[in-house]
């Protein structure tokens, strides 16, 4: 699995690049505080509810969740199913946070 750093994504979303961000976290932890991904609880990607994403199966994802763990094992089911390009961003949204404290 690959992964990606917060500076990289923020980087090019800061340069206007439409990056395919998937947040694999609860609704409720999208709710306080996110960077604009398509919400996909990992519970949904490990039952293979996975039609809205059949469009991204061939470009670059970028998944997150609170730490790392959650969007690690989404990228592994991702990538097992056929997706290609699949990135785990280090850190979720808690390395999120403190590289750029918010």
């Amino acid at each position: 699995m690959k992964t990606i750093t917060a500076e990289e994504v923020k980087k090019r979303m800061d340069a206007g690049e439409k990056l395919n961000l998937l947040d694999v976290r609860e609704p409720d932890e999208n709710a306080e505080f996110n960077i604009g991904g398509l919400l996909e609880p990992v519970g949904k990607i490990q039952a293979l509810q996975i039609d809205e994403l059949e469009d991204w199966k061939d470009k670059e994802v970028i998944c997150y969740c609170r730490s790392g763990k959650r969007s690690g094992t989404a990228c592994m089911i991702l990538e097992s199913v056929g997706f290609t390009n699949v990135k785990n961003l280090e850190g979720g949204m808690l390395g999120w946070r403190d590289t750029f404290h918010v």
